[in-house]
């Protein structure tokens, strides 16, 4: 039986949201990108008495994919050698399955722009979001590894570069997943989570553990507890299901089948 993790050992990520005064502004550049992450295409066209498309509603709905067979630009801001090595050799475990390509030149435009020095935690901008530049602005990190050293060993670079990378192809996390059905300890995960390592405030636990999305805005129709996009946490933090509730989630350190599946069809690879 395994130990139940103590608060210094639940490192999760945060998720890097734009502000909903920027919705609209993220959501034309998602656009610009790939037309098909429009909610609801041709209901601007719409003209019958009483019907409008806010541009705010539609903004919420708009994907974050990037074009399938495109190229996503990565730079490094900092790093050690041993670092960037590390990062690239398992962010690429994705292109396994989707149809996307990756270009390590480090090129002054990247999309997705790397530090290891932003601030302790690790966190990603989700999928064109990082192409709101007005919340993370050219010179500054779109996703950051905050607790990956050189000392850190394989099968954690693995857990976290995946999933921060996954966030960085547009996934979210899977426990906030609403087919999941997880119903939390509240009380706990509110005292495991405002303490170290992640010293999180209310508002944070709330929406990157507890608040749930929804079902318009999740990566696939049924919850995936092997997933690379569910973090690992103790039975003492869930009430139910059942079956959750008596082990807890699961410590998944690879790519799920439903993963390989999911992102294969969200960037139509053969």
């Amino acid at each position: 039986m395994s130990k139940a993790k103590t608060a210094a050992e639940c490192h999760l990520c945060v998720d890097r949201i734009v502000p909903l005064d920027l919705k609209v502004v993220a959501a034309r550049r998602s656009l610009l990108v790939n037309a098909d992450n429009d909610p609801a295409p041709g209901l601007q066209k719409l003209r019958r008495m009483g019907v409008s498309a806010h541009p705010l509603k539609l903004a919420l709905e708009t994907g974050k994919r990037w074009k399938p067979g495109q190229t996503l630009s990565i730079r490094f801001l900092d790093g050690s050698a041993f670092q960037r090595a590390k990062v690239q050799e398992k962010a690429s475990e994705w292109l396994q399955y989707a149809n996307i390509k990756f270009s390590w030149k480090g090129d002054k435009s990247a999309q997705i722009r790397i530090s290891f020095k932003a601030d302790p935690g690790s966190w990603s901008a989700v999928g064109t979001d990082c192409l709101v530049t007005e919340y993370f602005p050219k010179n500054q990190p779109t996703m950051n590894f905050g607790w990956l050293t050189d000392d850190t060993d394989d099968t954690e670079y693995r857990r976290v570069v995946v999933h921060e990378f996954g966030h960085a192809l547009g996934c979210i996390h899977e426990h906030q997943n609403p087919k999941g059905g997880i119903v939390w300890n509240q009380a706990a995960v509110l005292k495991m989570f405002s303490g170290p390592p992640n010293n999180w405030s209310k508002a944070d636990i709330m929406s990157n553990i507890i608040e749930k999305y929804s079902e318009d805005q999740l990566n696939a129709t049924t919850f995936d507890k092997k997933s690379i996009m569910l973090y690992s946490f103790p039975k003492q933090l869930i009430k139910g299901p059942p079956a959750l509730a008596k082990s807890g989630t699961p410590e998944n350190t690879d790519l799920s089948a439903t993963d390989k599946k999911f992102i294969r069809k969200m960037y139509q690879a053969t």
